[in-house]
């Protein structure tokens, strides 16, 4: 099949990529590199450097005729998403209804849409925490990803769009961006590489970080490989169901060094969930799909790729 990727230059997008050209799969890209790199995607994949919201998008798809759109561009900070709401509602809602649009003209055959597990149910005591929780998002990441799943709904009631959702919780590995506000992994790897001291975030009832489920890039990859053909109409988690604290984890990065400092400790920052653990049940048995790279392992090779 031809399949789109938006974001197919960034971190996450550039190994769902390598997974659809390695089943073989036509992959077309399209990604304004404002955090992608070139250097991340596959040769045999097709770039158009374009903004998801750029009405030349049309032209891309009449040109190319994708048959599955994998939606992966996104302002992925929940703390920029705080500091400049609208800016993330021109990319996360807006841009998000141009390719939508886009794509019902030219008669998609499936859409992938990826949101967010921990941000869209908020803080709960549910955990690990099932798709039908009710969702509370306490940011405008959130809020704009709830709202890109409503739009889906409607465009598959007016439109007969057919898509899947797979609700991320925190994804982590090789290519991740450690110079921006968002993947607490390879920052800390960074500022360790780099002889700096990390720190960790926190709030007054979870002393030792906040609990997050961090699942490996490639995981996350051969989920949406299995998204093509299946899963239409449903939410799903993609995570590990374990939680992990950020002081652990920051512990377990450091054990990967010689001599690592204690690190810094701060207050919880606006947005920031206390905690975020997903139920991967429904992922399993519609998706086929379960994790298959632990924590210490995934650490292991991100460690040594950013070395």
């Amino acid at each position: 099949m031809k399949i789109l990727i938006t974001g197919g230059a960034g971190f996450i997008g550039s190994h769902v990529a390598d997974a659809y050209v390695n089943a073989g799969h036509e992959v077309i890209i399209v990604d304004n590199l404002s955090t992608g790199s070139t250097k991340n995607i596959p040769k045999k994949a097709k770039l158009y450097l374009l903004d998801i919201g750029a009405q030349e998008l049309d032209k891309v798809f009449e040109l190319e005729k994708p048959e599955i759109v994998d939606h992966h561009a996104a302002q992925i900070s929940v703390t920029v998403s705080t500091r400049d709401p609208i800016q993330d509602a021109k990319i996360n809602a807006l841009g998000l209804l141009n390719l939508l649009e886009t794509s019902v003209r030219h008669s998609i055959k499936k859409f992938i849409f990826i949101s967010t597990g921990g941000a869209i149910y908020g803080d709960t005591e549910i955990m690990p925490t099932p798709e039908d929780h009710p969702s509370q998002p306490i940011s405008p990441y959130g809020i704009h990803k709830y709202l890109g799943e409503q739009y889906l709904r409607f465009y598959a009631e007016q439109h007969g769009l057919k898509y899947t959702v797979l609700r991320y919780s925190n994804v982590y590995g090789p290519r991740q961006n450690p110079l921006g506000e968002a993947g607490v992994v390879s920052i800390f790897i960074n500022s360790l590489l780099g002889g700096e001291t990390p720190t960790v975030f926190s709030y007054p009832e979870e002393p030792d970080g906040m609990l997050r489920d961090y699942v490996y890039v490639e995981d996350i990859a051969r989920a949406n490989l299995q998204a093509a053909d299946k899963g239409v109409g449903e939410l799903i988690n993609i995570g590990t169901g374990v939680t992990t604290t950020t002081g652990a984890l920051y512990r377990e990065i450091s054990s990967l060094f010689k001599n690592p400092p204690e690190p810094k400790w701060a207050d919880a920052r606006p947005g920031d969930l206390c905690r975020s653990c997903l139920d991967i049940g429904k992922a399993k048995k519609i998706l086929a799909w379960s994790p298959s790279v632990d924590l210490h392992e995934g650490l292991s090779r991100t460690v040594k790729y950013f070395s």
